[in-house]
């Protein structure tokens, strides 16, 4: 491993972590002996250089899982749930050391790579619990003629594709449940995060993972890359994780293959804080759902729709806690809130501030790009946001909460509803029935009503409308990974 920043060695002490490709069993270099730089957000430093594959070492990753397919398949449920639970014990017993990673690579803070940590882990657990309990159904025909056996069988090699702002828990989220049902799989994790991912998969080698079942490609060049992946006659699976647009690059791709798809793309979560809503306990959910991981989430509040009656009170207390939050480098136990991921990510943040200062809109906390080194946003209130501002129809990816007012629930409803995403949305309200009444008219996969924090490996993660396709987590998390078997006979 290539280290040129020493943040690295309390890591390095207690966890390995390869930096060549994963195929068929075996960390090799690119072709070429190609390396990518892996930067230290906080700072631009280099962490370390990791291999850069080619569409070639993707191809010799995807085959190697085609030849693994067969054993693993016919391997008991039994088995693989056990080979599951050892790498949950492994990341739980290596924890402090995979979160540090984690907030190095990435820039989040220690206290949100803790949680994401136990998230990821958590994957395996839950898949190795479902994973014997695929079971299927035996009937009798309408007719009386014969009898319907369904069953379950892998779908086969499976690509998975994830983004760098969760890198352990997008990874394990999709890897589980593929090798829960009998797929061998090839993960291409993201460029900006790939250390963490890695090190994922060197635990999984230490709980015993066969040779070719799982293979990890990283690349600065992913377009090439997972074309030669997707094309390949023997894959049968794309899950990705990621934005809008890229996801329809990706299935234009994969519908040359007719290959299978679960898509978690972008969002444009909103917020909605009714005139009977506990305030306190909105502010208490507001600051889960902005500024987890800094507000670089596809979960995270967008748009904050507020009622004229707690309007001013939302926006005061709202300010003093976001206020209160330290930015800083992640890794110090202090820090709130650590860099954006690079300079586009700043960027793209204040493009959207900017254009809707220029609206009409007031900051009245935040809203200027800092000085000085590292990829860093304050965090920011804007309020008098007019709905024209381009911050209220893009995902912002920072720590920036746009405040509209409102006073009509069915206009404000319009408003929420009139974008092409639909993951998420945030509702606060202190009457269940109206909630849960308002909650069937958000165009939305899930519905976070009075809570801040929607994600749980139990429950189906997904959204509606250009938000993706299928959902993960949950028990429809492993079907993605199964076609279901028709058998007709008769005894």
């Amino acid at each position: 491993m290539t280290v040129l920043d020493t943040a690295l060695r309390p890591v390095l002490d207690a966890l390995d972590v390869p930096t060549d490709l994963l195929v068929d069993g075996v960390w090799r270099a690119a072709a070429g002996g190609r390396r990518l730089e892996v930067t230290d957000p906080a700072d631009g430093s280099v962490l370390a250089t990791v291999a850069d594959a080619g569409p070639a070492d993707a191809v010799a990753a995807v085959e190697a899982a085609a030849a693994a397919a067969a054993g693993w398949a016919a391997t008991p449920p039994r088995e693989r749930s056990d080979l599951l639970l050892r790498v949950f014990d492994l990341m739980l017993d290596r924890s402090e050391e995979l979160a540090l990673l984690i907030s190095l690579e990435n820039g989040k803070s220690l206290a949100d790579a803790r949680g994401e940590v136990r998230y990821a882990a958590e994957f395996f657990r839950w898949y190795a619990e479902e994973g014997v309990r695929l079971r299927g159904q035996v009937g009798l025909a309408p007719g009386g003629a014969n009898r319907l056996l369904v069953g379950y069988q892998p779908v086969g090699v499976s690509i998975l594709v994830t983004p760098w702002n969760f890198p352990a828990a997008m990874a394990t989220r999709k890897i589980a449940p593929a090798l829960a049902a009998g797929c061998t799989a090839v993960l291409k994790p993201a460029a900006e995060t790939p250390l963490t991912a890695l090190a994922v998969a060197a635990l999984m080698q230490q709980a015993g993972l066969p040779a070719g079942v799982l293979g990890v490609v990283t690349t600065s060049d992913p377009g090439p890359v997972v074309e030669a992946m997707l094309t390949h006659p023997r894959t049968r699976m794309l899950s990705f994780t990621g934005s809008t647009e890229v996801g329809r690059v990706l299935l234009r791709t994969a519908a040359g293959s007719v290959l299978k798809c679960a898509m978690e793309l972008g969002g444009n979560a909103p917020f909605l804080v009714l005139a009977d809503a506990d305030v306190d306990a909105a502010l208490d959910g507001a600051m889960v759902a902005k500024m987890r991981n800094g507000g670089q989430a596809c979960t995270a509040a967008n748009r904050f729709f507020v009622h004229d009656d707690v309007h001013d009170a939302f926006v005061e207390g709202l300010v003093a806690r976001m206020g209160a939050v330290r930015v800083g480098r992640g890794t110090d136990e202090s820090t709130g809130c650590g860099p954006l991921i690079d300079g586009a990510a700043v960027d793209k943040v204040d493009r959207l501030v900017r254009d809707a200062l220029d609206r009409g809109a007031r900051a009245v906390l935040g809203g200027q790009r800092p000085d000085g080194p590292g990829c860093f946003y304050p965090p920011t209130v804007l309020v008098d946001v007019p709905a024209d501002a381009a911050v209220l129809h893009e995902e912002v990816f920072g720590p920036v909460a746009p405040v509209v007012r409102f006073s009509d629930e069915d206009e404000v409803l319009t408003q929420v509803n009139d974008t092409v995403y639909g993951l998420v949305s945030y509702l606060y309200t202190r009457d269940l029935g109206r909630g849960l009444a308002l909650a069937e008219r958000l165009e939305s996969g899930m519905v976070g009503l009075n809570r801040g924090l929607v994600s749980d490996p139990a429950a189906p993660f997904g959204g509606t409308k250009q938000s993706g396709l299928g959902r993960e987590g949950s028990s429809e998390g492993l079907l993605e990974f199964v076609e279901a078997q028709y058998v007709a006979t008769s005894w």
